[in-house]
């Protein structure tokens, strides 16, 4: 299968890598908003900059921050810009999926209630980095390898630089 690229750099056709891609990227920044929400975010009053101090929680289960919810925006930007190549697409799904991990291993060695949880996060948080970490990292490798084996020996458009007979 063959991907024509356009004179910015984006395919004209996406791979499944890039969806990816594109789907975490809408859902952090989703995310990183709704973190600013009152209603949506619960205790809002106690959104506080950073630290373990703050007891704002979105949909009253994962523990935000200012910092937490800008976080999360950035990383649904960089996933957006990411996403314009299948290389840099798999870069990002793997490479958040690394830092979920960390962030999940991270979160077991910190006391919740201790200054090292800056974030914040909670064991609602640390379950669902450990979801993420699972899935991008599995999608980052799985997807990832779909464009490289797709692509060998593929010959573009029938009659694409070819002679009729």
């Amino acid at each position: 299968m063959s991907y024509a690229s356009s004179s910015r750099g984006l395919s004209s056709r996406r791979t499944s890598t890039q969806i990816a891609a594109i789907v975490f990227g809408v859902i952090f920044l989703a995310i990183g908003v709704l973190g600013f929400i009152p209603g949506i975010t619960t205790n809002y009053g106690a959104l506080y900059f950073a630290g373990y101090t703050s007891e704002a929680a979105l949909l009253g289960l994962f523990q935000v921050s200012v910092l937490h919810n800008v976080v999360h925006m950035l990383l649904g930007f960089v996933g957006l810009w990411m996403a314009r190549s299948h290389s840099s697409a798999r870069t990002y799904l793997i490479g958040a999926g690394v830092l979920y991990l960390l962030l999940f291993i991270y979160g077991l060695i910190v006391p919740l209630n201790g200054a090292g949880n800056f974030v914040p996060f909670n064991w609602a948080d640390n379950w669902l980095h450990l979801g993420l970490a699972v899935v991008m990292i599995i999608l980052g490798f799985v997807l990832g390898a779909e464009r490289a084996s797709g692509s060998s020996g593929s010959r573009g458009s029938p009659g694409e630089g070819s002679i009729p007979n």
